[in-house]
């Protein structure tokens, strides 16, 4: 198999330490639509997915590698009928397992089987916790009692569970409900994040974005959440960039900790990374993923910080926060190479003011995510 070879690695970073993550993207199908999915606006087809053997010698390569966790995502990846045979190929290869799902295609037989296989953990995504909203989000009537079966099951099992709220402005008012909810479900950690804005998300902004107040009012939430469980509940709140003054690293820093490997095999330094134009991903199919890591060109592109404009390359912060977003910048300024227009630094703050602006006019219709439809 042949590697990939650049001659535009950064010396000081010509043997980057191994990444500690590696999200595999099953498959784009799904039986939801939600309007932020964090998947392309051109969806792969089934027909291109990698194959059970092939997704196996990623896992090979990926343990030898030096990964250490691997999250099994899609779409859904539930709609693999081969997930428990990769799920116990992961095992067997000392990755810690998790799987992120929907739960609308689990029961019984499906938890058995992954169970059985060694699934380590689950983190299942709930869209509301009012069934009406829950359903104008995800399309799909029944989804809400479904995934509460499924949270349900996986706590019988006995397997520590996460549930995760994506949050904007039409269900941020209910965070403490959400609260009650996991806490009923025995969840052991739940994730508050509101939605990024890539993709579907950037599509639906004006309709999903939440007000400054909107805001205000979930970070007290969750810090009312977080004193009432104290360590009995982990809590995550993730926050919209749009209304911070410094971004937030990238995936840990582009091409430090994290290896994203879409359906089809291409090899992403993030999920939302093929939004860059003009850029060439590996593929597994053709490269080893550790000759993808160490010495393409895709990964080398942002890593560190010799590539940083100012104010990035004279911040204090270039080893925090890795220059931000590279696929925000893309969004907001039309060039990936950018300062982070979320800085207070960045000469194009401006365009985050504009979106905000825009947003608070808001929209009323949603464009869905379809499976196979084209941007």
């Amino acid at each position: 198999m042949e590697d990939v070879t650049t001659a535009n690695v950064p010396p000081a970073l010509s043997t980057p330490a191994p990444p500690m993550s590696l999200l595999a993207e099953l498959t784009h199908r799904c039986p939801l639509q939600c309007p932020y999915c964090s998947n392309p606006l051109g969806l792969e087809p089934k027909a291109g997915e990698l194959s059970t053997d092939e997704w196996r010698r990623v896992l090979d390569e990926a343990a030898a590698l030096g990964v250490l966790q691997v999250h099994f995502s899609g779409g859904e990846p539930m709609a693999r009928k081969d997930l428990p045979d990769l799920v116990r190929h992961a095992v067997r290869k000392g990755l810690y397992t998790n799987l992120i799902t929907s739960g609308v295609l689990m029961d019984q037989t499906a938890l058995d089987q992954l169970a059985a296989a060694g699934l380590d953990h689950v983190q299942l995504s709930f869209q509301d916790v009012d069934e009406a909203g829950a359903g104008r989000i995800g399309g799909m009537n029944g989804a809400q009692a479904k995934k509460i079966e499924a949270a349900r099951l996986v706590v019988a099992e006995g397997m520590p569970l996460t549930l995760n709220f994506v949050v904007h402005r039409l269900n941020v008012a209910r965070i403490p409900q959400m609260f009650t909810l996991a806490e009923e479900l025995g969840a052991r950690r739940v994730e508050i994040a509101h939605t990024q804005y890539y993709g579907w998300g950037l599509k639906n902004r004006s309709a999903l974005l939440p007000t400054r107040a909107q805001l205000e009012q979930s970070e007290r939430d969750v810090a009312a959440a977080r004193e009432r469980f104290g360590t009995r509940m982990a809590i995550d709140f993730v926050t919209p960039d749009y209304y911070a003054d410094e971004p937030k690293p990238c995936m840990g820093g582009w091409g430090q900790r994290f290896v994203n490997i879409t359906p089809s095999g291409r090899v992403l330094p993030c999920h939302a990374a093929e939004t860059i134009p003009g850029v060439e991903f590996p593929s597994v199919r053709k490269a080893s993923l550790s000759g993808i890591w160490n010495e393409s060109d895709i990964f080398a592109m942002f890593r560190g910080t010799d590539w940083m404009p100012e104010p990035c390359r004279s911040c204090d912060r270039k080893e925090i926060d890795w220059g931000g977003c590279r696929c925000q910048a893309l969004a907001l300024t039309g060039r990936a190479d950018a300062a982070d227009p979320v800085c207070r630094r960045s000469e194009d703050r401006a365009t985050v003011d504009v979106a905000l602006a825009e947003a608070s006019v808001g929209a009323e219709d949603f464009v869905y995510r379809r499976y196979m439809r084209q941007p």
